[in-house]
């Protein structure tokens, strides 16, 4: 979306050819050929058979009709197959439509239906997915598997196991599309922000740059999440600088594979998101295997909560380095380096801070009307920068939301304070406002999460026929405590103001999350009226 600051349009005068995000994958094969740059299983792929199978693969999708623009679903776990898949389909020009496999095949239909994808690249587990796609839309020209099955026409394993070959990367410009990155729909049905190899080589450059420094082929990276999303564009970073990547074996999160897998490889790096890290921080297995060859343990999705920081800091060391950033910026708005992460609290302890601006980003705070707020001032976390995406794929309307003279709106609320360091309060659709006042759910959470009883906890607004508002804080109990609500709201009343105090607590054995590891408000309001614990839900019950 190219313009200037007024509003009018601008015209580029130049042709802006820029690397395809494959020549990652040629330079690191070229410069360290037999190293290894994947393991999965104990099976190791040097760089050049990754490249040659990236390239055996663009042949058969070419041949298969496959060409520059058009978009290629991949629905798969984590495997090797996928990893290679990636790199083909950025060598053809085609454009990444990448699904997390939690997904249903409802959801996955609506995806091939609103990108209209001419090929599926499915992993042969997911046969109903298939079967919905092709019974509900006529856009889908090809389908390949991943990992067996038996639909399809183009054996994507068989393709990547074979005969390396030579297929040269297309010719792109900064503004070609390379990735369509669906939103995680917290407000209506995803959305598919549109990612280019322009904006991309910015990313991945300020990746290394701001998070881990140093980066080199002597490095190992460990995935622990989904491909799909962040942790594919984490090792994007890896194959640029000819890191080794890790594939754990299981296809799942499995705390005591993990660590295994850290001291037998050596880890150095990992991208993972809050609620893994304190799983993987609070699992036995931590204790039991040599993780000091970490470096960097990168965090994103959420702020991780101070309690469980603190935790992670005393069975890692400083190794923390958190991002914030949504899809639409590619992760790519601020940075808190592990020199910053504090172990203990303290009177200079920045404490809930997402770090400060990531190197050629600048960030506004910005009240409803765009104007801009000062130091410590609450309001809309607007973004400006290389890192911002083109533009919602064909959603003039909600391009038009998503953008305010030139800042691209995240929809977050925070604050910075005279530094320059970052707060987020909250989604703007979580806060709430309780007899006038605005009531943001982050700080009462971070205080509920000091007590010795509570492991996770959610705020959340909620009908009241006095305040309008009031708060509910749904707890979840450490294992072997019992949380007691009123002995809870007694113990938080002496450290919040009173304004701020939930009305009533709800205990649950467990937290709704998505298939990314984080809890949406609007799935624990989802869960709180299934269940009738929702004020709403029971007024209209009793109507």
């Amino acid at each position: 979306m190219n313009g200037t600051p007024d509003g009018s349009a601008q015209t580029l005068l130049v042709y802006r050819r820029v690397m395809n995000l494959a020549g990652f994958l040629t330079q690191a094969a070229t410069r360290h050929c037999e190293r290894a740059g994947l393991i999965e299983a104990g099976e190791v792929w040097s760089w050049r058979r990754i490249d040659g199978a990236a390239s055996a693969l663009a042949r058969a999708l070419a041949d298969k009709g496959v060409a520059k623009g058009d978009r290629v679903l991949l629905h798969s776990k984590n495997c090797a197959a996928m990893f290679v898949a990636m790199f083909a389909i950025f060598r053809l020009g085609a454009v990444l439509v990448p699904t997390n496999f939690r997904l249903t095949p409802d959801e996955v239909v609506y995806m091939v239906d609103r990108t209209r994808a001419t090929a599926l690249l499915v992993h042969g587990d997911f046969l109903e997915h298939v079967e919905a796609v092709l019974a509900a839309t006529d856009c889908v020209k090809t389908v390949g598997r991943i990992a067996g099955g038996g639909f399809g026409d183009l054996d994507v394993d068989a393709v990547v196991r074979g005969a390396p070959a030579a297929f040269a990367d297309a010719d792109v410009a900064y503004d070609d599309p390379v990735w369509f990155f669906f939103t995680s729909g917290t407000t209506g049905r995803p959305k598919a922000a549109v990612l280019t190899h322009g904006q991309m080589a910015f990313v991945i450059t300020n990746h290394l740059c701001d998070l881990m420094p140093g980066t080199t082929e002597e490095d190992v990276s460990l995935v622990v999440a989904p491909l799909s999303h962040g942790a594919g564009i984490h090792q994007l970073t890896q194959v640029a600088r000819g890191a080794v990547t890790v594939l754990p074996a299981g296809g799942r999160m499995d705390p005591a594979e993990i660590w295994e897998l850290v001291e037998r490889h050596g880890v150095t790096n990992m991208f993972t998101v809050p609620t893994i890290v304190k799983l993987l921080c609070g699992h036995p297995a931590v204790d039991a295997h040599d993780h000091s060859s970490l470096r960097y343990v990168i965090y994103a999705g959420a702020p991780m909560y101070r309690e469980d920081q603190k935790h992670a800091l005393g069975k890692l060391g400083p190794v923390l380095v958190q991002y914030f950033g949504l899809g639409e910026v590619t992760g790519c708005i601020t940075v808190l380096p592990p020199r910053l992460h504090e172990a203990e609290d303290g009177p200079d302890t920045r404490i809930g801070t997402c770090g400060y601006p990531r190197t050629g980003v600048e960030i506004s705070i910005q009240d409803d009307d765009g104007n801009r707020l000062g130091a410590n001032e609450t309001g809309e976390i607007c973004v400006a920068g290389p890192s911002v995406f083109a533009g919602y794929f064909e959603n003039p309307e909600a391009n038009a939301k998503a953008f305010r003279d030139g800042w691209f709106r995240t929809g977050d609320l925070g604050h910075v304070d005279r530094e320059g360091f970052l707060y987020i309060t909250g989604r703007t659709s979580d806060m709430y406002i309780s007899g006038g006042s605005n009531i943001y759910p982050r700080e009462i959470e971070e205080k509920i999460l000091a007590h010795p009883a509570v492991s996770e906890v959610a705020v959340l607004g909620v009908p009241d026929p006095v305040w309008g508002e009031v708060g509910l804080a749904v707890c979840v109990p450490v294992p072997g405590e019992v949380i007691d609500g009123p002995a809870l709201l007694a113990w938080l009343g002496e450290k919040i103001p009173r304004y701020k105090l939930p009305k009533a607590v709800v205990v649950w054995g467990e937290l709704p999350k998505s298939a990314y590891g984080k809890v949406p408000k609007r799935l624990v309001r989802d869960r709180l009226e299934e269940r009738g614990e929702l004020p709403v839900a029971a007024a209209e019950k009793s109507a």
